[in-house]
C-alpha cells in the first residue's frame, strides 16, 4: 500500500487537495476524478454519516486520490472508526498542546507508536494485504493549529513523533487572535502566526498545511512553501460553477 497524497508531500512535493462537506460520496468522487491529489471528507463541520463515509473511501480510492478525513474532535474511537472505514489521512481539528498531539498520534499510529486498536476489518480488501505492516508508515496525520495558542506551542505540537505535519485553520485563528475574518491573510499579527508556522515545520522537517478559501489564497500559500492545502470545497464548486454558467447565459 502506497498513499500517493503522503510519498508527494514527503518527496517535497504539493498535494493539492479539495474538501467535500456535502455528505455525497459521488460528489467526493468527483473531486477525485477532477485530478485532486486527496479529497477531505470534513466529518467536524460537513454532512456527512457514517455509510457514506464509508462509500467515499471506496470513491475517492477509485478515481485515484487519497481518502483523508477531517474527525469531529480529538478523540481516540472517532480517529480510529475513520480509519478502519479506509481513510489513509486524518486531520485533527483543536490541538493547542503537545498533550492533545500526542493522543492523536496515540489514536492514528498502531504500537509501539501509538495505540490503535486492532480488529477485524476490510482494510486488506480496500487497501491491500500489507496494509497493517504499513499503516504506521503510510497514514498521514496532520493537527490543526488554528488558534493563538497552538501558534504558542508549535514547536512543542509539531515536534511530536508520530505527527506528520499541519492544516492551518486560518478563520478560528484569527478569531483566537481578536481578528476579524476580513484579517486572514492580510493582518500583520495574522501573517505573523501563519510565518511562524511555517518556520517551525521547515526546521523540524514536518509538512505545512493550510486550509485555503479559494485559487488566490491557495497560490499564495503554495509559493510561500506550504505543501498540504486545499482550495475550496464540493458545494462552493457547485454554487460557483452554476452561478458562472447562468450568468453567461443570461449576458447574452
Amino acid at each position: 500500500m502506497v498513499n500517493k497524497a503522503k510519498q508527494l508531500l514527503l518527496d517535497g512535493e504539493p498535494a493539492i487537495g479539495a474538501e467535500s462537506s456535502s455528505g455525497s460520496p459521488w460528489n467526493a468522487g468527483d473531486l477525485a476524478k477532477a485530478g485532486y491529489d486527496w479529497v477531505l471528507m470534513d466529518a467536524q463541520h460537513g454532512l456527512w454519516e457514517l455509510e457514506d463515509l464509508r462509500t467515499a473511501v471506496v470513491t475517492v480510492s477509485a478515481a485515484g486520490a487519497t481518502p483523508m478525513a477531517r474527525v469531529q474532535e480529538n478523540n481516540f474511537s472517532l480517529i480510529g472508526r475513520l480509519l478502519d472505514d479506509g481513510m489513509l489521512g486524518i486531520v485533527v481539528p483543536m490541538v493547542n498542546t503537545e498533550e492533545e498531539a500526542r493522543a492523536a498520534v496515540f489514536a492514528t499510529r498502531y504500537p509501539p507508536l501509538g495505540g490503535r486498536s486492532n480488529g477485524p476489518t476490510y482494510l486488506a480488501l480496500t487497501h491491500g494485504e500489507k496494509y497493517f505492516d504499513s499503516a504506521n508508515e503510510q497514514v498521514f496525520l496532520a493537527v490543526q493549529i488554528e488558534s493563538s495558542q497552538a501558534v504558542d506551542n508549535a514547536e512543542k505540537i509539531m515536534a511530536v513523533e508520530g505527527v506528520d505535519g499541519c492544516w492551518i485553520g486560518p478563520s478560528d485563528l484569527a478569531l483566537s487572535m481578536g481578528l476579524k475574518f476580513a484579517d486572514i491573510g492580510t493582518h500583520k499579527r495574522h501573517n505573523e502566526a501563519i510565518a511562524h508556522v511555517l518556520d517551525v515545520c521547515g526546521r523540524l522537517g514536518k509538512v505545512p498545511g493550510y486550509s485555503c478559501n479559494g485559487l488566490e489564497m491557495g497560490k499564495r500559500r503554495l509559493s510561500e512553501g506550504f505543501q498540504f492545502i486545499t482550495v475550496g470545497e464540493d458545494s462552493e464548486f457547485v454554487r460557483e460553477g452554476a452561478a458562472n454558467t447562468l450568468q453567461y447565459l443570461r449576458a447574452k
